[in-house]
C-alpha cells in the first residue's frame, strides 16, 4: 500500500504538476488530505486572517503508469477516514442564502462515534470526497475549487465509499490529485459548505484503454446506480449537459435517443451536487437494472 501525504498539496490542476508518486494499474493508494481551508482554522469566528490562496488543497499528483491522453481513468474509493472536528461555514457572499447571512460564521463540530454533534442535533456522517480530477486537457490550470470535464470540486455526496470514480486521461501518467473530504453533506452544499475535514482516502486505480465508446466523463458507478455528472455556471446548462451526457451514455448500451428521454424522465434522477463552486454541478442517477436490460 502507497501514501501520499498531505505536505504534497496542490491548489490547480494542471500538466505542469509534478508527480509526487508513481504507481502501476490496480494499486493501492492512501491519499492524506487537508481540509477545505488549509488547516488553518483552529477556533470558531468569523475568516479574519484567511489566506484565500490556500483554499480546497488537493494531496497529489499521482501518476499512473501507462495512462495516455484518451484513456480513462478509473478511481475505487475503499475507505475514508476523518478526523475527530470539522468545520462548516455560511458566507455573505454565497448564494443562495449569503443576502440573509448578517456575519460570515465558522463554527467548529465535534465528530464522534460515527456522528457530528451540532450543538444539541446529532448528525450522522455521510462520508464524501469533494475535490477528485486529473490534470485537465490542453494545458490549461484549473482552481481545484473548481469541477469540470476533468472532475475537480465536483462536490457529489455520491464519491462515497464504495462508488467508482471514471475520469479522463488528458495527459501522460493521468495526474489524478484529490481532497477536500466531508464528513457531512447534503444535495446543493447551499451555505458554503460541508462539514469540512482532513482525514485520508483509500482508493485503488484501475486503467481502461481507450474511451471506446466514447462516453462524456466524469462518470460515477454504485452497487445500484450509474451517474453521469457535469458543471457549468449556469445550473440549468449544467442541468442539460448532465441529463445530455445520461442519454449518451444509455445510447452505448443500446437505447434509442427518444427511449433514452423517456427511460430518463421515469427513472432518472437529476439531481444537484453544489450550486456555491464557480461552476455548478449536477448529476443523473440511472439504476443499473435498467441499464441491464439491454446488454
Amino acid at each position: 500500500m502507497h501514501k501520499i501525504t498531505k505536505n504534497t498539496a496542490i491548489y490547480s490542476m494542471s500538466a505542469t504538476n509534478a508527480p509526487v508518486l508513481t504507481i502501476q494499474p490496480g494499486e493501492r493508494v492512501i491519499f492524506e488530505t487537508h481540509d477545505c481551508f488549509g488547516g488553518q482554522i483552529t477556533t470558531p469566528g468569523g475568516f479574519t486572517g484567511i489566506d484565500w490562496s490556500r483554499i480546497n488543497p488537493a494531496t497529489g499528483p499521482l501518476y499512473i503508469e501507462g495512462a495516455q491522453a484518451g484513456d480513462v481513468l478509473i478511481v475505487h474509493i475503499e475507505d475514508i477516514a476523518v478526523n475527530d472536528t470539522g468545520i462548516v461555514a455560511v458566507s455573505r457572499s454565497v448564494k443562495p442564502l449569503g443576502h440573509l447571512v448578517m456575519d460570515n460564521e465558522l463554527k467548529i463540530v465535534t465528530i464522534r462515534g460515527g456522528k457530528a454533534i451540532f450543538d444539541d442535533i446529532t448528525l450522522p456522517l455521510n462520508k464524501m470526497v469533494g475535490v477528485i480530477g486529473t490534470a485537465p486537457v490542453g494545458g490549461a490550470a484549473i482552481l481545484c475549487g473548481e469541477p469540470g470535464e476533468h472532475g475537480g470540486n465536483m462536490d457529489c455526496k455520491r464519491v462515497a465509499v464504495g462508488a467508482a470514480v471514471y475520469l479522463p486521461v488528458n495527459v501522460d501518467g493521468a495526474l489524478l490529485a484529490m481532497g477536500d473530504i466531508h464528513a457531512v453533506m447534503a444535495d446543493g452544499e447551499i451555505g458554503a459548505t460541508g462539514l469540512e475535514v482532513g482525514g485520508e482516502i483509500t482508493v485503488r486505480i484501475e486503467l481502461m484503454k481507450g474511451n471506446k465508446k466514447n462516453v462524456p466523463l466524469p462518470v460515477i458507478m454504485n452497487d445500484t446506480h450509474v451517474m453521469s455528472v457535469a458543471s457549468d455556471v449556469d445550473l440549468d446548462e449544467a442541468c442539460n449537459k448532465a441529463v445530455e451526457n445520461m442519454a449518451a451514455y444509455m445510447t452505448t448500451h443500446g437505447f434509442g435517443i427518444n427511449e433514452a428521454a423517456m427511460l430518463i424522465s421515469l427513472a432518472g434522477d437529476v439531481r444537484i451536487c453544489q450550486v456555491v463552486n464557480p461552476k455548478k454541478t449536477v448529476r443523473v442517477e440511472m439504476p443499473k437494472s435498467i441499464l441491464a436490460a439491454r446488454r
